[in-house]
């Protein structure tokens, strides 16, 4: 009999383990904000259900937020989540390509170097304590937008302290800075080189015809040295002609290759965000006809397909495979793996390159995402952002 219990506690106990586990990964797993279109219900797995503060299984109303619970069969606790009905907007997917030129707000440390002086080898910058990425706002409180206000000031301190207000990791703080002579030229230096602009080209995500806002790339526009998010100033957006294809392998990213077109402006830029770059077109014109977004818990794994733009102007649809769909947020532009499975666009590029980030993603007849990122290793792989949580950011810009 002993035996016979003990066998039970053992089954009870892996029983209560796997439940816990099960509980952990759905934690996890299921997003703790969920968008709902108005007069849609909440698109849960079959096993979760979700009840409010007085335990009832309901329905979200008209334009409330509320607050809910998961639940596991209908009775085991998971989280509590937050959950807010919306319109569903109209949009224009993109796939066209883009211009952008981008200038920032302060400018970035992109080296921090020595010289020689009468005192040897020195770094003025290096002893200040200023590093590789920092953002100079402002040297003795005069704001600086360039790389020669920033040579003007060094050059005229005849070695008197700066006091330099200086951006790390979003926290700001001033640094005192001595600049010293340089033996070569006889100019003050502090050993510095910085960055006040960028240009490169991405993909048009999609356009809001009801505000003539945009949003690109998925992925934010970062200095190529440091690898930071650049600080947007202001920046325009110009027409981009694709006339070239580097194509991508294992280990070796591929490349979309072009030219501007114009330098005139068609358009600016308000945010450089993590999720992508966000701004006004004053003329948008593209084939795609305008459809509805839909909601992170609309996508579904399998079939989809992408708008995108390999040669000249105008985009065209390639299919994809979404495999993986992760709600956890942990990383804002990585919550799809996708795969290209577009026999045409893996001859012509081997899938995704760079130049294709903010490629729209379409599925069951909406707009669901956008392409950010590539596998390295396996270039017919690539990460996928939702288009809800771009088209978020910009209402925010708007």
């Amino acid at each position: 009999m002993r035996k016979y219990v003990k066998i039970l506690i053992v089954i009870v106990d892996v029983i209560i383990l796997m439940l816990a586990s099960i509980i952990v990964f759905l934690n996890q797993y299921l997003p703790s904000n969920y968008y709902v279109t108005t007069g849609g219900k909440i698109s849960l797995p079959t096993v979760i259900s979700a009840s409010d503060e007085k335990d009832n299984v309901i329905t979200v109303g008209t334009n409330v937020t509320e607050q809910l619970e998961l639940k596991l069969l209908g009775f085991i606790p998971i989280k509590k989540v937050n959950v807010q009905q919306v319109e569903a907007p109209i949009l224009i997917p993109g796939g066209e390509p883009f211009g952008i030129k981008l200038l920032t707000d302060g400018v970035m440390v992109v080296e921090v170097s020595s010289f020689e002086s009468q005192n040897g080898f020195v770094s003025p910058a290096l002893e200040s304590g200023i590093e590789k990425g920092d953002i100079i706002k402002s040297i003795d409180n005069i704001l600086i937008n360039s790389n020669s206000d920033i040579e003007k000031i060094i050059s005229s301190s005849n070695g008197k302290e700066l006091s330099v207000n200086v951006i790390r990791n979003d926290v700001n703080f001033t640094i005192n800075l001595k600049p010293e002579k340089c033996s070569t030229d006889g100019c003050y230096r502090a050993g510095l080189w910085v960055r006040d602009s960028s240009a490169g080209i991405g993909t048009v995500t999609f356009f809001d015809p009801d505000t003539n806002g945009f949003v690109g790339l998925g992925h934010p526009v970062c200095d190529v040295d440091t690898g930071e998010i650049m600080p947007l100033y202001s920046g325009e957006v110009v027409k981009v002609s694709i006339n070239g294809i580097k194509k991508g392998r294992s280990g070796v990213p591929g490349e979309l290759m072009g030219g501007f077109i114009s330098s005139i402006s068609i358009g600016s830029l308000d945010m450089n965000k993590k999720t992508g770059v966000y701004g006004h077109m004053d003329e948008y014109t593209s084939l795609n006809e305008a459809i509805p977004l839909a909601m992170r818990q609309e996508i579904k794994t399998g079939k989809a397909y992408i708008y995108t733009t390999i040669n000249g102007t105008i985009p065209k649809k390639y299919e994809i495979n979404i495999e993986k769909i992760d709600f956890s947020e942990t990383d804002e532009s990585k919550n799809m793996i996708i795969q290209v499975t577009d026999k045409i666009l893996l001859e012509e590029t081997g899938g995704i390159v760079q130049g294709m980030s903010g490629s729209p993603i379409i599925q069951n007849g909406k707009l669901i995402g956008a392409v950010t990122h590539v596998f390295v290793n396996n270039p017919a792989k690539g990460y996928a952002i939702f288009a809800d949580t771009m088209y978020e950011q910009l209402l925010k810009a708007s």
